[in-house]
């Protein structure tokens, strides 16, 4: 039997705080468990498992891996500003006029994700 992906971990310096965040990106939880100043932070969210580590050392360089968002229930654009509203800054905007791209934003501690379009939004497309 081959291998699970069990949690995609980040590396952080409050891990409680990102957790967070990203639980309400995600319509999430944290852990019954973890609370604030917690070394550690687990995000459960349908399909996905985010672990939050706290490190000494803060983020110096791009992602290598990162998240790719698809929206379920609203637009790109819409959760775009959803996540905005949230706390993520805008790192750059790959949105073209015909409809298609997507959105690179930051989490509050500079990790990058992107926002593609919703599953609608690409069957409209096609």
């Amino acid at each position: 039997m081959a291998s699970l992906v069990r949690h995609l971990t980040f590396d952080c310096s409050d891990a409680y705080r990102l957790g967070q965040f990203w639980a309400a990106v995600l319509d999430g939880s944290l852990a019954d468990d973890d609370a604030p100043g917690d070394p550690e932070a687990v995000v459960t969210a349908p399909g996905s498992a985010l672990l939050f580590i706290a490190v000494p050392e803060g983020k110096t360089v791009k992602n290598r891996v990162h998240v790719d968002l698809q929206p379920q229930d609203r637009s790109r654009d819409e959760e775009v500003a959803r996540v905005l509203a949230l706390g993520a800054t805008m790192v750059e905007d790959h949105r073209k006029p015909d409809g298609t791209g997507w959105v690179t934003l930051a989490d509050p501690e500079g990790n990058e994700f992107c926002i593609e379009r919703s599953a609608g939004e690409r069957a409209a497309h096609s």
